[in-house]
């Protein structure tokens, strides 16, 4: 099919849509193959939208027809696109889509909205500038099903025009806003008297079918408000519509009053209510200033209907939520704040400023604060039921502040607002909230259940403003005398108390706590992890990790506790259900496992055990397996060289997180590198198992990643584990591998790369070499080029010094493949390679490399080479360099001692706050032990080769090669020299 005829295409594609509607895929699969090859098809779009718009097909049909020609436009409507659509097509189209605005089926009317608001963002208005006016007709006419579709569509084409960004869409939508929003606030105020008269004559389906008109017009008002003028506050009409939205929003209310709770209308007329908010909040987030205008009215309306008697009856949650926002979001509106030295400010932020402090008066402020602890804060009945029926469900709605949950939920919203209202106006607030204390110093009875939630509540607000009430509460005095026997009541009724005193108590632990009444918290602790009721005891695991996270935690203290405090939060973490909840607990326990790292080993037998019963259940909740991941790596680095024991369960489990080729990498891969990682470094030995899994590096590496510095460092550990086995298992790939990447990476990636290699020649000075031949040359090239990234040169310099001091028959050889490649001999060569190390020196910062080639470059001698002679002021130039970095007076015997040298395995004490050394740590300790740069002196080697080259020359020829060498750099030579 070429191009498709309108008629004869229409029965085709019918029935093909027909058959692609079908559950059996022998027919589904093929009309979804025929459809797509149509899509590019000229006339498809055409035939699509006859189809859509025959309202005696069937819906399923229609359906799917305006599906495919929403996807189309996204593929096939900008000019630019392959198989785009003739101009000619897309007019017809676009003719044909507002041609009518009769749909009957709602959920078709949406979509054929939807796709005719993608065309407007594309086309609108300069290919079509027939659409808007043909809305504004369409919206007038008495027939409700057209009015309503219309006014539909007009909704979804603002929506779409107003989310454009570029400059010249935001002056067209500004321009369109200008010659329309007139039309569109008579609109919406005939919608609403209309509703209004509606409802208060009773007829249900009338005043139902009008607020939809009242919603969708007043979506339309709230996108070209906030969207449509660059300074709104300059138009009588917007700020009008505005001002007016208070009056409206209380007619709104009162409707809402006389409407039973459980009824579709009241959901609608809830509905309206919060797009009226909506509107206000969305004005003030994107111009704050035009707002400055409101700021009154809207404070004094939430106010009263959040805070006073006016909103009894009328208020609901959505509703007081989105009250609380606007109160926050003035509150805390950097553009309403004044600067340090108030002359600095703007008039307009001085202004609202002004009109913020008139509002927040001493009785205002108050009654808000009393009102929400002892109104909001309180424990509500449906929440005390769910803690007894769901104690895990409980703390999920009802602890969760973080995030954007304030935007939602009334709990988290209430606590946000009274935390940046108590920070605000701490000065004013601060004695209203120390009174309320006052109030509760004395025991409350296990039988007032009111007197349990106030108290409840009130220490809820001390904890919330802990911060702000450091000098004004004395926290230790009050956990001695109040808090801690608060703890020990043991009642049923008492348990909101103990729970939320051990959340308060973790509230002010980085605030203010002493470190000498810790060992009182930490025995609390323990008995409350006992406690009979599960929400207590998960909120006092959340104390524990606080407590272990404070900075001035101390290991000595805590000791006396943790078989306790561990035994029972593994028991928490078997008996809690929740995905969840696991996550937290597990999450205390790695906390612990950190804080006292090797101290751990006695305990953690049972959890060990238990892990792999918990991965194999979190098969299908990837977070609470990274929590697990988590968990493991602090146990690997508490056990160290025993978490050798892990490996039947830990090496799986790193196999399969950092495996590409299965899902689960997406979320487990970061953790699962890590635990790698911490695996090698504290693994004694290698064995086959830990060797296999390094077949998921290559990929890894492929990747390139922002875990590519993870992958080099466990590339390393295995280097220093097993360094012979590991290179003849894996050097070819991997060094192809690292010849692919040093083409694509950055500077820092290229030195990790290098820095690999040289740690392989590092430990294996024969295999090294050999293992990563391939890379040699290029390491080579790059010291005779000059490289100009001074690391990246030192990187190469640390690389062929290696070969050079440790492996000199190699070094032969690479020198004899780089000369042919060059095209000269090999002295010229190795005389040209020594004059740009001897110039590039400066490049090398690190010790052990600038040692390191001062050897190197002595490893040439002697000599009879006539370049090497040639070059020999160089080589003495950088050998008194490098004595100068590593000698050091022996101030008793006013001798010098290479200051490098290690006779013997240090490893440094450790105190109970250090971690202590990983297998890894010593075994590049052994490691230094073999290292030239650390076993051999560079005074006595410069002696010897010196010596040497004496002997080999005679005295006469030997005082020639000195006599090129300055003056000065001979007699600090001379001193180093002292006593050879």
């Amino acid at each position: 099919m070429v191009s498709m005829d309108l008629n004869s295409a229409s029965t085709v594609v019918l029935q093909v849509l027909t058959q692609a509607t079908s559950q059996d895929t022998a027919v589904l699969k093929p009309a979804e193959e025929q459809l797509k090859q149509w899509e590019t098809q000229p006339g498809f779009y055409s035939v699509l939208l006859n189809i859509f718009t025959n309202h005696t097909l069937d819906i399923n049909v229609r359906w799917l027809a305006v599906l495919y020609f929403k996807h189309g436009i996204d593929r096939y409507w900008r000019r630019a696109a392959p198989h785009a659509l003739s101009e000619e097509e897309k007019c017809t189209l676009r003719a044909g889509l507002i041609t009518n605005f009769n749909e009957p089926i709602s959920q078709i009317a949406t979509q054929i909205a939807v796709l005719i608001a993608k065309v407007a963002r594309l086309d609108c208005p300069r290919q079509w500038p027939e659409l808007i006016p043909t809305l504004i007709e369409s919206v007038k006419v008495q027939d409700d099903l057209r009015q309503h579709r219309a006014l539909l569509t007009f909704y979804h084409v603002t929506k779409t025009l107003a989310s454009k960004q570029l400059a010249a869409d935001r002056k067209l939508f500004h321009d369109l806003a200008s010659g329309i929003y007139t039309f569109a606030c008579s609109l919406w105020n005939h919608h609403t008297d209309t509703f209004l008269q509606q409802f208060s004559s009773g007829n249900e389906a009338a005043f139902l079918s009008s607020l939809e008109r009242t919603l969708l017009s007043l979506k339309v008002l709230r996108k070209l408000t906030v969207y449509g003028f660059v300074e709104p506050h300059k138009n009588m009409e917007v700020m009008g519509f505005l001002h007016g939205i208070f009056e409206r929003l209380k007619q709104f209310l009162e409707c809402s009053r006389s409407i039973g709770t459980d009824n579709v209308c009241r959901n609608r007329l809830e509905k309206a209510i919060i797009l009226f908010t909506k509107v206000l909040l969305d004005f003030l987030d994107q111009h704050p200033f035009s707002f400055t205008p409101l700021i009154q009215r809207s404070l004094e309306f939430s106010v009263s209907y959040v805070f006073t008697e006016v909103g009894e009856g009328v208020t609901f949650e959505r509703f007081i939520v989105q009250c609380m926002n606007l109160i926050k979001l003035i509150v805390k509106n950097f553009a309403y704040k004044p600067s340090k030295y108030f002359e600095d400010s703007s008039p307009e932020t001085l202004e609202a400023h002004k009109i913020k402090m008139a509002f927040f008066t001493y009785p205002t402020l108050t009654e808000i604060c009393r009102r929400l602890v002892s109104h909001y804060f309180l424990l509500t009945e449906e929440e005390l039921t769910m803690w007894e029926e769901d104690p895990e469900g409980f703390i999920a709605a009802v602890e969760e502040i973080g995030g954007d949950s304030w935007k939602y939920s009334l709990r988290p919203c209430t606590e946000v607002l009274f935390i940046d209202i108590f920070r605000e106006y701490n000065q004013t607030l601060t004695p209203v909230l120390l009174e309320m204390m006052k109030t509760l110093e004395e025991p409350t009875s296990v039988e007032d259940m009111h007197a349990l939630l106030i108290k409840d509540a009130v220490y809820n607000a001390v904890g919330l403003a802990a911060f702000e009430l450091f000098d004004s509460v004395d926290f230790d005095q009050w956990f001695k005398n109040q808090l801690l026997p608060e703890l020990q009541v043991t009642h049923n009724r008492y348990k909101p108390l103990r729970r939320r005193v051990i959340w308060l108590i973790g509230q002010w632990i980085s605030v203010k706590v002493k470190s000498d009444l810790k060992p009182m918290l930490y025995e609390a602790i323990c008995n409350l992890l006992q406690d009979q009721d599960l929400v207590v005891r998960i909120e006092t695991a959340t104390t524990l990790k606080l407590t272990v996270d404070d900075f001035e935690f101390r290991t000595d203290q805590f000791l006396p506790y943790l078989e306790t405090m561990f035994t029972q939060l593994f028991q928490l973490l078997q008996q809690v259900t929740e995905c969840d909840t696991k996550m937290h607990v597990l999450h205390v326990l790695s906390c612990v496992i950190e804080r006292v790292n090797v101290q751990i080993r006695p305990y953690v037998g049972r959890l060990v055990q238990y892990l792999p019963l918990l991965w194999k259940q979190s098969e299908e909740h990837n977070m609470l397996r990274c929590a697990i991941l988590t968990t493991l790596i602090h146990l690997v680095q508490g056990l160290g060289a025993d978490s050798k024991n892990l490996y039947p369960f830990l090496l799986p489990v790193i196999q399969l997180s950092t495996d590409l080729s299965q899902p689960p990498h997406v979320y487990l891969l970061e953790d699962g590198l890590e635990l790698w990682l911490v695996t090698l470094e504290n693994s004694p030995c290698i064995t086959p198992e830990l060797l296999r899994i390094f077949q998921n590096m290559s990929p890894l590496l492929e990747l390139s990643s922002e875990n590519l510095r993870t992958c080099f460092k466990i590339i390393n550990g295995y280097i220093f584990l097993s360094s012979t086995e590991f290179l003849q298992t894996y050097a070819v790939g991997l060094c192809q591998s690292f010849c692919e990447l040093l083409q694509e990476i950055t500077t820092e990636g290229q030195i990790q790369v290098l820095k690999v290699v040289e740690n392989a020649l590092k430990v294996n000075p024969v295999l090294g070499p050999q293992m990563f031949q391939p890379i040699l040359p290029c390491v080579f090239s790059g010291i005779m080029e000059g490289e100009r990234y001074p690391e990246v040169m030192s990187t190469y310099l640390g690389v062929i010094g290696r070969v050079l001091l440790q492996n000199a028959s190699f070094f032969s050889s690479l020198l004899n493949e780089m000369a042919h490649k060059f095209n000269q001999e090999m002295d010229q060569l190795l005389g040209n390679m020594i004059e740009m190390w001897v110039d590039r020196m400066d490049h090398i910062t690190q010790p052990e490399r600038r040692k390191l080639s001062a050897l190197a470059l002595l490893s040439l001698l002697p000599s009879d080479n006539s370049v090497i002679q040639d070059k020999f002021c160089g080589i003495i130039n950088i050998s008194v360099e490098g004595l100068h970095d590593v000698m050091t007076e022996d101030p008793e015997t006013g001798t010098y001692k290479d200051c490098m040298l290690m006779s013997h395995l240090e490893l440094p004490k450790v105190t109970d706050d250090e971690e202590p050394p990983t297998e890894q740590d010593k075994r590049k300790k052994m490691l230094a032990l073999k290292d030239p740069v650390h076993t051999v002196s560079l005074q006595q080697f410069t002696y010897e080769k010196l010596k040497a080259q004496q002997e080999a020359l005679g005295e006469q020829g030997f005082q020639s090669l000195m006599e090129t060498v300055d003056t000065e750099i001979v007699t600090q030579l001379q001193e180093f020299l002292q006593g050879f």
